[in-house]
């Protein structure tokens, strides 16, 4: 269990943050800053509302939940300090938002935009002085003796030296490493031989009761497989929580991506573990409305110059205007993709017959010159004027924007393993592909660029895609 005063320092740095927000909010409105700036009585001229009190209440509330949300406050050791300071000011950002709209519905005189923006520079001053006051203090007991921890590695393998190496070199970690258990006597003897000077070994998987029970510990860090040990991991934590003692999983990469997103749940009493659940909704939400109105905004801008696309290749050739066909979405969902039609009515009932002009490897199709193309479609390829009608498809939300390209069913069911990873986000009118050259890319390269896409989407990155897309266009840069 965690000792008493741990418990209690954490509640009192909840509740100074909490009294950080109120007393800086008061403040403001008793001390009213714009009108001490103007040459004004600070108390005299202030003015007080019922709405003043109604919407500090208001912000009370918001402000504890918002700094729950963002704020971990546990007594974790392994939290860097980057990332302790990157989420206060995650916090206080929300927390002067929020304040700023219930300054807008409560119609509260007492702030303007100055006073919202002193009120944050204020909290985040204080939250980040008091964390740094907070860590200069534990370091300082714990280079004079107090406030350890021991800590025992499980495994004895090059993950353990690493995670060993990276805490020892950390000293205002407050962990003493008491000794490692290895997997095996193999691994205890392949220890011995290898690393004979540095950190002992104190048995082996088969007595880590025994270690347990003889050793002062107070954390372990397991660095094990978890495919090839997991009903060891399972032992290891049951005999932990028998002793009260904390527990930490250190897997390697490929695990570790696995567990990063792990959420636990509850089902009629049960325990849930869910892995892989999308944790960045308000970010899919604000690409959904970057979506919407970009495309509704181009659609009304071009109107014209869609009808006059649409005239001529009525005028040109035969056949109706758009060119209907059926994509692979989002989770293998099947939707209509409508673009302008670029070759001949009835080409894809010829694809057989050029089959054998193919330029593309995998299980893409493209024929630079492909002869069915029809003399306004060429260019419309080329200034891809023909992907237009698509921005119907991001309306109605079976797209985005910005995306893997959408395949053709039988072209996924050609795919590797590997490949299929683009399945799983909405296909987009552009992507990194289309800005890297396209038909001059190999299909693997194409399908690495997409992966990469989906393991580093942002916004910021669909906003850089998008910027290179206007050149990319005007350029004609790998079109045909």
């Amino acid at each position: 269990m965690i000792r008493l005063r741990h418990k209690l320092l954490i509640q009192i740095f909840r509740l100074f943050d909490q009294l950080v927000l109120i007393a800086t909010g008061s403040a403001i409105i008793l001390f009213r800053p714009e009108i001490v700036m103007g040459g004004g009585n600070y108390i005299l001229d202030a003015t007080f509302h019922i709405e003043d009190t109604l919407g500090m209440l208001a912000l009370a509330t918001g402000w504890i939940g918002t700094f729950d949300y963002f704020i971990r406050y546990k007594a974790d050791r392994l939290v860097a300090l980057n990332t302790q300071l990157l989420s206060l000011l995650k916090a206080t950002t929300l927390a002067s938002f929020w304040l700023m709209v219930l300054c807008a519905v409560f119609s509260v005189k007492s702030f303007n935009i100055f006073n919202i923006l002193i009120f944050f520079a204020v909290v985040t001053t204080i939250g980040i002085v008091s964390r740094l006051f907070l860590r200069v203090l534990l370091l300082s007991a714990r280079r004079s003796g107090y406030n350890y921890r021991f800590l025992l590695m499980v495994g004895a393998n090059h993950r353990a030296r690493e995670v060993a190496r990276k805490i020892d070199e950390k000293p205002e970690l407050g962990y003493k490493i008491v000794g490692f258990v290895a997997e095996s006597r193999d691994a205890v003897n392949d220890w011995e031989r290898h690393h004979p000077d540095h950190w002992k070994i104190l048995g082996n998987l088969e007595n880590i009761r025994n270690i347990l029970t003889e050793e002062r510990v107070d954390e372990i860090i397991v660095c094990m497989p978890i495919d090839t040990r997991f009903s060891d991991i399972t032992a290891i934590v049951q005999h932990a929580r028998d002793l009260g003692i904390v527990v930490r999983l250190m897997p390697d990469s490929p695990d570790g991506a696995l567990l990063r997103h792990m959420h636990v749940e509850e089902f009629e009493d049960e325990c849930v573990v869910t892995l892989f659940r999308e944790q960045m909704l308000v970010q899919l939400l604000l690409k959904r409305l970057v979506d919407a109105a970009l495309s509704l905004a181009v659609l009304i801008i071009l109107f014209p110059l869609l009808v006059l696309v649409a005239i001529l290749i009525k005028l040109t050739s035969p056949g109706p205007v758009l060119f209907v066909q059926n994509r692979v979405g989002m989770n293998q969902r099947q939707f209509k993709l409508y673009k302008f039609r670029s070759m001949v009515a009835d080409a894809e009932e010829r694809k057989f017959t050029v089959a054998h002009l193919n330029e593309r490897d995998g299980p893409a199709f493209k024929i630079e010159n492909d002869p069915r193309i029809t003399r306004i479609g060429r260019l419309l390829r080329r200034t891809s004027i023909d992907e237009l009608p698509q921005l119907f498809n991001v309306l109605s939300g079976e797209m985005s924007l910005v995306g893997p390209r959408p395949p053709l069913p039988d072209e996924v069911k050609r795919y590797e393993w590997l490949f299929r990873k683009r399945l799983s986000v909405k296909p987009g009118i552009t992507c990194i592909w289309q800005i890297s050259g396209r038909n001059q890319v190999s299909f693997d390269r194409w399908m690495q660029m997409d992966h990469d896409y989906i393991e580093n989407w942002s916004l910021l990155l669909d906003l850089k895609i998008l910027l290179k897309t206007i050149p990319a266009v005007l350029l004609s840069r790998g079109a045909s």
